[in-house]
């Protein structure tokens, strides 16, 4: 890339959004200052960017046609053949189109990303196929990931397996959708707000939030690193774990892990519940958009697992019903990473791709095309920042803490929460006609009962716990760190 010094009229417009009075004469001196720490740019441009190697062979296979992806799941279908054998040998997987597949395009939902082609695979594809997976393409997911529905990505809506005119849930849409269609064994999710959860509550399929930290989210798109999580999304609970068991662990490179306790997860599987300790979390039901018959059938499972032997009692944790409130200023980290920095973030040593850098800064040319989830959040943001600079981000980050510490003090009393993962069954998809206002208000509605778990980084599992009018009730357990 080419490094331009800057001109004085430069100078001039920058010194004028920053409030500096400048004369003539302090502009060509600061012109020739900053000229001069611009032109050592060409250095660092010169350097190589040192990736992990790509050691298995793919192709960058293809978009499907229209009539091939009826439900609207796929991005694009490849095969990537892994290791002759390890624990997930004859196991197909698919990646949340945010994961990076060296020399497979990558859009993140956004046409905006259209033509990207990762040059590095993201820690944890090399670790699926290492244990003998076989990665079998990339799922469509939400538009940026901002979407608790599955209506804003820039290929279309994804279907829901059980009725096609709801939605998948999102951001992991085609991730959740495809597991359920039986279209492949397992599938890569990821999570900032509940877009593992929310989509396997929608669908039907198991969905594990780890422990902030747990997996590595190294080569994978970022929102925001203190609630970014990639996790497992899987028919049942023993492919979870195994799944979980494969992709956990230090890698090295990716900031937010610090020294993370790992499992063998798959050891736990068929114990007995006898004496497990279950507080059902009174705030977690009954909300404003909770659906009677959501609530009705988490209790009815909750009833179910006392019957197994569990102790199941009703516990409160108050701070839950107020967590999304307190942590909408947050939005702001999220928006300055995704926007702002280009994905890339500041003050972090992760790995850095940075064609994807150059991709994402297009939006500055194309915000039009950015979903109407974003525009909100970009000029929320940009609101709060404008009147009030960062207080309220720090308001917000200062409860966290509380939050945190409520859900800890009752999981020293018991073993797990149980809640509804989603108040409502799949929602409707909005018509292409819908309104602003409904595009926006389907995106956020799922996401009561999941997002505060990101912030706090407990662990959260959402399991399917019967149907209702045809559509699955997911039913989400939260555990103590790791």
């Amino acid at each position: 890339m080419t490094v331009r010094p800057p001109t004085s009229i430069e100078i001039e417009e920058i010194a004028r959004d920053f409030g500096l009075s400048l004369d003539a004469e302090d502009v060509e001196s600061f012109r020739g200052l900053v000229a001069a720490l611009v032109g050592a740019l060409g250095a660092i441009d010169a350097l190589p960017d040192v990736f992990p190697p790509v050691c298995y062979p793919r192709t960058p296979g293809a978009r499907p046609e229209p009539g091939e992806t009826p439900l609207g799941t796929w991005y694009v279908k490849t095969r990537v053949e892994g290791a002759r054998s390890g624990k997930l040998s004859g196991r197909t997987v698919v990646l949340k189109d945010t994961v990076m597949l060296a020399g497979v395009p990558m859009m993140g939902g956004t046409s905006i990303l259209e033509g990207f082609v990762p040059p590095v695979d993201a820690t944890i594809v090399t670790r699926i196929l290492d244990a003998g997976g076989t990665i079998v393409g990339k799922a469509v997911c939400e538009s940026f990931c901002m979407s608790g529905g599955s209506h804003t990505s820039d290929t279309g809506p994804v279907r829901n397996p059980h009725d096609p005119t709801r939605a998948a849930g999102g951001s992991s849409s085609g991730s959740a959708a495809l597991v359920a269609a039986g279209e492949v064994d397992m599938a890569i999710g990821g999570d900032q707000g509940g877009s593992i959860r929310m989509p396997s509550s929608f669908c039907g399929t198991v969905g594990l939030k780890p422990t902030h930290g747990l997996v590595p989210y190294t080569g994978i798109l970022p929102i925001d690193p203190p609630v970014d999580h990639a996790g497992p999304i899987t028919a049942n609970v023993a492919d979870n774990a195994l799944l979980l068991e494969v992709i956990a662990g230090a890698d090295g490179i990716d900031g937010r892990q610090a020294e993370p306790r790992i499992d063998a997860y798959t050891d736990a599987l068929g114990e007995d519940i006898a004496g497990l300790r279950i507080g059902v979390l009174s705030q977690g039901f009954g909300g404003p958009s909770a659906e009677s018959d959501v609530d009705e059938s988490v209790r009815t499972a909750a009833a179910q697992l006392a019957r197994l032997g569990a102790n199941v009692s009703e516990v409160s944790v108050p701070l839950h019903s107020m967590a999304g409130a307190l942590l909408l200023p947050a939005m702001q980290s999220s928006i300055h990473t995704l926007l702002h920095t280009d994905g890339g973030g500041i003050g972090r040593e992760d790995l850095f791709v940075p064609g994807l850098l150059d991709c994402l800064g297009r939006w500055r040319e194309r915000a039009d095309e950015l979903p109407e989830t974003v525009k909100t959040a970009l000029l929320y943001t940009e609101i709060l920042r404008r009147r009030y600079g960062y207080r309220y981000y720090a308001k917000a980050m200062n409860s966290v803490r509380s939050v945190r510490t409520a859900y800890d003090a009752v999981l020293r009393e018991v073993d797990l929460l149980l809640l509804p993962t989603t108040p409502m069954k799949a929602t409707p998809l909005p018509p292409e006609d819908a309104s602003r206002e409904v595009v926006v208000a389907t995106a956020f509605s799922p996401v009561a009962n999941t997002q505060p778990f990101n912030y706090s980084h407990h662990p959260a599992l959402s399991i399917p716990c019967g149907r209702r009018q045809g559509l699955p009730v997911g039913l989400m357990l939260v555990g103590r760190p790791w």
